[in-house]
């Protein structure tokens, strides 16, 4: 490992001189690819010039250790040394992650998808629970929100919502959120007072970039028809709303929430080279050993990852075993305790496979 720290090491200083050449600031494109690169390798090399650092102090004590007599300062001197092989072994372990594969679509912005489930009516409305968790968890992160379909019931629970959520590292963030929720409650409607289960599946999609991702015209057939619920004036009297059908793999995206049926067909375009940027992964994926994947789950949307139980105010993650009692937080948007549980087994795994693969 620290032979590959210092091949990143001296590639950051190679970066670092192209970057301030004239002649490469010249071609902006590559210069920006450049400075990109040279930014990503820039928290490995801080921290591996941190690591030798306490390395050649560690050396520098173990050999002041050799010569000194006094009682006290030798005391001193072998504290000293405890404290840098302590340091030494955290930086150390801090590097292994930082060398973990990075996922490429970390920091893009994400599509999430929410769908009522079993249980009717009453899934419906956890669909709608659901949603307000997440956008109040965008909204504590500063990120922007924006819907691109809604399917709502007469009592204000969501069959099926798509929506948007725009910010630095999204994706990094919500993607261990794919797979089914699972509640059980005492739905409103219910004059027994008996708990019931019901579901909704989520899904979690990485935006696609155009390059990512290429659609025939001739794969796709687009209609344009009357949009309807929510949407402000004009909703119910133009032809805005815009569905796209995938002939190929015969997936269908619909769009309403953006007066223009341009802007409409633009999100729903953007939906749909997820869905198959999704699709496409998947199949790639199916072929990976099991004893690969990750504890945290394969992402697969029928994979029961989470309960949500009210009478006992818990929230538990089936995939960690990791059960929280604040579940009116964890609805109104506090999730990232188990989010960065999550992220701290993913790396786990990853580093034991790195560490069999050395």
């Amino acid at each position: 490992m620290l032979k590959r720290l210092e091949f990143i090491e001296n590639k950051y200083e190679e970066l670092s001189i192209k970057i301030s050449d004239p002649s490469v600031m010249a071609d902006q494109k590559e210069w920006q690819k450049l400075c990109k690169e040279h930014a990503e390798l820039e928290n490995v090399v801080m921290k591996y010039r941190q690591y030798r650092k306490a390395e050649e102090e560690l050396e520098d004590n173990k050999e002041m250790l050799k010569d000194e007599s006094d009682k006290d300062m030798r005391e001193m001197v072998q504290e000293d040394i405890k404290a840098l092989e302590a340091s030494m072994e955290e930086t150390y372990q801090e590097l292994r992650i930082l060398l973990l594969p990075k996922d490429p679509n970390d920091d893009k912005n994400v599509f999430v998808e929410i769908r009522g489930g079993a249980g009717g009516e009453e899934a419906a409305l956890f669909a709608a629970n659901l949603t307000r968790m997440y956008t109040r968890y965008a909204e504590r992160k500063g990120w922007k929100i924006e819907t691109i379909s809604l399917n709502a019931t007469d009592i204000g629970g969501f069959k099926e919502i798509v929506f948007m959520i725009k910010g630095a590292g999204a994706y990094s963030r919500l993607k261990y959120e794919s797979g089914v929720h699972r509640v059980q409650r005492v739905p409103d409607t219910e004059s027994s007072g008996r708990i019931h289960t019901s579901t909704a599946t989520v899904a979690v999609l990485p935006e696609v970039d155009d390059v990512d991702l290429v659609i025939s015209a001739n794969d796709i057939r687009i209609d344009v028809f009357r949009a309807s619920g929510h949407g402000g004036q004009c909703v119910n009297t133009t032809d805005s709303a815009v569905r796209i059908t995938h002939l190929p793999t015969g997936l269908v995206v619909s769009c309403q929430d953006e007066k223009s049926q341009l802007k409409n067909k633009e999100k729903a375009m953007k939906v749909l080279k997820s869905r198959l940027f999704e699709r496409a992964e998947a199949e790639r994926s199916a072929g990976i050993a099991e004893d690969r994947k990750s504890q945290v789950g394969t992402g697969d949307r029928s994979e029961r990852i989470r309960t949500y139980n009210y009478p006992q105010g818990r929230v538990t993650d089936h995939r960690i075993g990791l059960t929280l009692y604040k579940l009116d937080s964890y609805l109104d948007g506090d999730i990232d305790e188990v989010i960065d549980a999550l992220i701290t087994t993913d790396q786990a795994e990853k580093m034991k496979a790195m560490g069999n693969n050395e």
